[in-house]
């Protein structure tokens, strides 16, 4: 596998770019300062080389003593020439040094110090002159002095190749010391992969131990646990929705098949088949209706919104929604009465569809002679339609699961089979599809359900 796949590999590859950049610039540094000092130290030896000889050039009262001067010359001139002489003059007796016609060109101007190449060197000389006019004792002359630069060329060369060295070899280590040290900080998290591995479906309890994992790991596993429990959650839910959903069908289906049998066992009349018949319908009607309501949660879950949102009051919508039930209230001996009203952008048919499913809720566990208070209120942004009823308290543990689907309290709280436990989710499914919200309360003998819709102007009644 390439090692730059690796979170290692990448680490250990920034850590030896950090090493080289640092380690460069320090040696840059170092290579200025070492030039600095070594250029202090030719430019010390070279004066002190000209002082000597300038001292003596200066004190000088007879002709004669260019004899001496010259043997002096030659003596304190070191056997590798490293350092040269010259004296240049139009006057014979005082001209000294070697190469004069190399040197010849130099002006006679100031004293000036500066680089000489003679000799075919590699590296120049440092040079230093002095101009000497003519007097009555000698001829003008132009003094030099010349210092080779090659031992300390030498010297900074052998100081860039060590460092050269150096910074490879620092840059090397710090990539293998980096890539151990990354491999040793990764061991908590390839110890959480191979954890994560061992996960599976039939082991949805199980989770990934934090207890000795570093902060940031720590903070990821609890967040992958979080997950792993709402899987295990809707897991669960999607298990018990299908057992619902094949019980909810298989009855009907069952009823189908067993009363198509017992007309076929034996001959029937017209009268006979056709009460067959429509028991089969009723079922098959059934079977339809929830059909089209997992059809529609399908889609809601899906995302899909309303096709058009018109601003209406509520409280009408609610009014045509109680028209549509007006024979099963009268049936129940139930009366609905509606307080306030609240204007907001809903699709009129979703909306009496959950209110609908409201009622109908309502009416199945009211006793008789009860009145239903349908309340409309606006606030916060959202309009309110709740829903109450008289009638047996629901404890607390089973008010957050009332929007599920298929979910049923207990046989008790259902009069007949014709509710399918789908008539909530769906409200609950158009109340997110105008972003809204479901609550439920249940006390004091008095259950209220209802859902809330999305109301950015606040109009309220």
């Amino acid at each position: 596998m390439n090692a730059f796949h690796s979170i290692a590999g990448r680490l250990a590859a920034l850590f030896a770019l950090a090493a080289l950049l640092v380690l460069s610039l320090l040696g840059v540094t170092l290579d200025r300062e070492l030039a600095s000092v070594l250029e202090r130290q030719q430019i010390e030896q070279l004066n002190t080389r000209f002082q000597d000889i300038d001292y003596v050039l200066k004190r000088l009262r007879e002709p004669e003593q260019w004899a001496r001067i010259h043997a002096k010359l030659d003596a304190v001139t070191p056997p590798d020439h490293n350092t040269q002489y010259w004296i240049l003059s139009d006057d014979a007796q005082i001209r000294y040094g070697n190469a004069l016609a190399e040197i010849v060109g130099i002006s006679q101007g100031t004293s000036s110090i500066g680089e000489l190449r003679v000799g075919g060197r590699t590296e120049p000389l440092l040079m230093r002159s002095a101009y000497f006019p003519a007097d009555e004792r000698h001829a003008s002359f132009r003094f030099i002095v010349g210092v080779d630069s090659e031992p300390y060329a030498r010297s900074r060369r052998a100081f860039r190749s060590v460092m050269v060295a150096s910074v490879s070899g620092g840059v090397l280590l710090v990539a293998l010391i980096g890539y151990l040290i990354t491999q040793w900080g990764l061991g908590p998290l390839q110890r959480l992969s191979r954890e994560a591995h061992t996960l599976s479906p039939s082991l949805l309890s199980q989770r990934l131990l934090t207890a000795q994992l570093p902060t940031e790991l720590s903070d990821l596993a609890e967040s992958f646990n979080g997950a792993l429990d709402r899987l295990e959650v809707a897991y669960q839910q999607l298990e018990s929705f299908n057992a619902d959903v094949t019980h909810e069908l298989r009855t009907p289906l069952t009823h189908l098949i067993g009363n198509t049998q017992v007309a076929l066992s034996r001959e029937r009349s017209v009268p006979q088949l056709v009460e067959v018949l429509q028991s089969n319908l009723e079922d098959l009607e059934g079977l339809r209706g929830i059909v089209n309501d997992m059809l529609f949660l399908a889609r809601a879950s899906l995302g899909e919104r309303p096709h058009e949102l018109l601003r209406c009051s509520l409280a009408a919508e609610v009014e045509k929604a109680i028209d549509f039930l007006d024979f099963l209230l009268e049936e129940a001996g139930v009366h609905v009465q509606v307080q306030g009203d609240a204007q907001a952008p809903i699709e009129s048919s979703l909306f009496r569809r959950a209110v609908t499913n409201l009622l109908d809720n309502a009416i199945h566990h009211s006793p008789p002679g009860a009145e239903i208070v349908v309340e409309l209120s606006a606030g916060d942004g959202q309009a309110r339609v709740s829903v109450a009823n008289p009638g047996p308290v629901i404890p607390a543990e089973h008010l957050g699961r009332l929007f599920d689907r298929f979910y049923k309290v207990d046989a008790a709280r259902t009069k007949n089979g014709e509710s399918h436990g789908l008539g909530l989710a769906i409200v609950k499914a158009v109340a997110a599809m105008h972003s809204g919200d479901v609550f439920a309360a249940s006390c004091d003998g008095v259950t209220t359900v209802g859902f809330s819709v999305l109301n950015d102007a606040k109009d309220s009644a």
